[in-house]
């Protein structure tokens, strides 16, 4: 489970530092792609697989099907984190998040989101402040 918000460094090279307590569910590989809200998502493989299989049961014919593989699958990179825990972000999805030096990492449970720090704040100022959250999230069952 991925929870919390951290702020990290991206090195010289594009390689972001998992932060130690989401390690241990990223071992064995990971699936880092362009995400909603221009933001990343990294993955774990197990998740990643769900999410590959639950796309791939949606209609060919339905564009908007086909929209959404070519824009989570062309944007994917597959990793494994070395022994500090960094993750190789491609130049192509860094440019695609706005990322420079530093990041904000983002738990969402079974993923990870990863912000550039200011959009991240922007975001995260919208969600707290909009007093309608209690009505718009009610509709969703919550």
């Amino acid at each position: 489970m991925f929870l919390g918000e951290y702020n990290h460094i991206i090195d010289s090279k594009g390689r972001l530092t998992i932060p130690a307590r989401f390690r241990p569910e990223l071992a064995q590989g990971v699936v880092v792609t362009r995400w909603l809200d221009r933001c990343l998502a990294i993955f774990p493989l197990s998740e990643w697989l769900k999410l590959a299989q639950a796309m791939n049961e949606l209609p060919l014919t339905d564009r908007r099907a086909r929209d959404l593989r070519r824009f989570v699958f062309s944007g994917a990179a597959e990793a494994v984190p070395d022994r500090q825990g960094r993750v190789l972000l491609p130049p192509f999805l860094r440019e695609y998040a706005g990322l420079g030096d530093e990041a904000t990492v983002v738990g969402m449970n079974t993923h990870i989101e990863i912000w550039n720090p200011q959009a991240w704040q922007g975001v995260r100022q919208t969600v707290e402040d909009d007093e309608a959250n209690a009505e718009r999230w009610a509709e969703l069952g919550i």
